[in-house]
């Protein structure tokens, strides 16, 4: 059945204080907060470190059983060479995510720029011994050879063989910039690649992370296009996961909104957005 999924990459960032979280909330409540704000996250806090049990626990009690959490692979998977050495980490790891419950969305695998089609059979192998059964995995490349033919073509037939996710990376919004002083990615300290979009579908969900440029208007027309193709892929019965990043993090959830009040404008049967089903508290009348 299809669904409509949209977040952002993190939950515990204090600059979203005073707009999507209230002023004043305590740290303690941020992945409350999110939870009902937002319908998924794509959880990078685990590539950095691995939770224990109890934080998945407590993440777990902190959202509804209807939020999505998409885990990415500890970067001692990933980010170590070659993948099948590691799997039995990335097994362990799997294991762990399960206490999220219905929480667990797919398990979110990013993969380093160096690591290039000369190690196809290594991530073949480590597709193949997934264990894809209710444990759907999304895979992100970022060696420009695997963009290019024959190399996108052999690697989306290993996907859809699979049923693995490509995961789609859009940084077209900030690469639009004509002078090195408009960069976005300026100061930031995790750069986005400038990869190809190759907007395929190698499963019956589709994880899209688009890379926000800071100004509202310069993503207007990439976002309509996200729009168009959004609504092609629901009326194909494939769900999706949109996540919005962006260099300046404190602006991905109003474009986050922004995006899914188009998709609301254009008639697109998405369910609604949680934050936007929020009161806002009452104004305090000043004394006089």
């Amino acid at each position: 059945m299809a669904d409509f999924r949209i977040g952002c990459a993190v939950w515990a960032y204090k600059e979203w204080l005073g707009d999507f979280y209230p002023t004043g909330s305590r740290a303690t409540n941020f992945l409350r907060l999110y939870g009902e704000r937002m319908t998924c996250v794509e959880g990078n806090t685990t590539f950095y470190s691995i939770p224990t049990a109890d934080t998945v626990q407590r993440w777990a009690d902190n959202t509804p059983d209807t939020f999505r959490f998409c885990p990415k692979l500890p970067r001692t998977v990933t980010h170590d060479g070659a993948l099948m050495p590691q799997l039995p980490k990335a097994l362990d790891f799997l294991q762990l995510m399960q206490g999220l419950g219905p929480r667990l969305g797919p398990i979110f695998a990013q993969l380093p720029p160096r690591y290039s089609p000369a190690s196809f059979t290594d991530l073949a192998q480590f597709v193949n011994n997934w264990p894809h059964q209710d444990n759907p995995l999304a895979v992100e490349v970022r060696h420009l050879d695997w963009f290019g033919a024959p190399q996108s073509d052999r690697l989306n037939a290993l996907f859809k063989k699979f049923s693995v996710s490509r995961v789609l990376l859009d940084s077209r919004p900030i690469f639009t910039w004509s002078h090195p002083a408009d960069n976005p990615q300026l100061h930031s300290e995790r750069k986005k690649p400038q990869v190809p979009l190759l907007p395929v579908t190698t499963a019956p969900f589709v994880l899209v992370r688009y890379i926000s440029h800071p100004e509202l208007d310069r993503n207007r027309d990439f976002l309509a296009g996200w729009v168009q193709q959004v609504g092609e892929w629901l009326g194909q019965g494939l769900s999706v996961y949109f996540f919005v990043h962006c260099p300046q993090e404190q602006k991905s959830p109003a474009i986050a909104r922004y995006f899914q009040t188009q998709l609301e404008q254009a008639g697109i049967d998405v369910p609604p957005l949680p934050w936007s089903l929020i009161k806002a508290p009452p104004q305090q009348l000043g004394l006089f």
